[in-house]
């Protein structure tokens, strides 16, 4: 079981987003779990400029780190997202990294892994963020099990205690991808985002080569 926990702040060692995304693996490591973390903001990813080329080849036309960040995302079981709130989102290193990832929804190829949220903020949002982050995760196919988002506000000990929810977190992660849990409500959801990129795959196969051919290969093809 490979789990990949991706931390969006850009404060490095400093960042309490980083606290968070460290427990959950933590967490996770304690049942079990091989876990992996990445610093997002000590890649270079450069912006999507919507050539489509992805849907066409399966690769992208940038040459940066973004491809061996999404070789370890499609090779984990589970992938842990954290991002501070920055003006009522994500930060841009991470909303940069989603936006390089239009093969993957409409291919939902995180089909059958799982993922959950973690999220800071000064004095409100972080709730936000986190459900957010897990509305991505989803959007990709993802099952979610969670996620802990703290206000941090005057006291920097607020961190402590969501820390501990967050290992807690991590444990509820790893269970969740042994034992295979499913969520009736995310399963509706999946099903209607399949039909959604089907057709949507489906009207552009003249061009989308590389996606017609992963749909028909995985036997989701009429």
């Amino acid at each position: 079981m490979k789990i990949l926990g991706i931390n969006g702040s850009p404060r490095a060692s400093r960042s309490q987003t980083l606290r968070l995304v460290q427990a959950v693996l933590d967490g996770a490591e304690s049942v079990g779990a091989e876990v992996e973390l990445v610093d997002l903001c000590k890649l270079q990813i450069e912006y999507c400029n919507g050539c489509l080329i992805c849907c066409e080849r399966g690769e992208c036309v940038k040459k940066d780190d973004f491809a061996e960040l999404y070789r370890k995302m499609l090779a984990s079981d589970g992938i842990v997202l954290g991002s501070p709130n920055y003006i009522d989102s994500v930060t841009a290193q991470t909303k940069t990294m989603f936006d390089r990832m239009a093969d993957t929804i409409h291919c939902q190829m995180f089909i059958g892994k799982y993922g959950c949220a973690v999220a800071t903020a000064g004095g409100s949002g972080a709730d936000e963020v986190v459900a957010y982050l897990n509305r991505v995760l989803q959007t990709l196919g993802a099952n979610t099990v969670g996620g802990v988002g703290v206000v941090l506000g005057g006291d920097p000990e607020t961190i402590v205690p969501a820390e501990g929810r967050a290992y807690e977190l991590g444990r509820k992660l790893a269970k969740a991808i042994e034992k295979k849990e499913t969520y009736p409500e995310q399963e509706k959801l999946h099903a209607a985002m399949l039909e959604r990129m089907r057709a949507l795959v489906t009207a552009n196969k003249d061009r989308w080569h590389h996606e017609y051919d992963y749909w028909e290969a995985a036997g989701r093809m009429p």
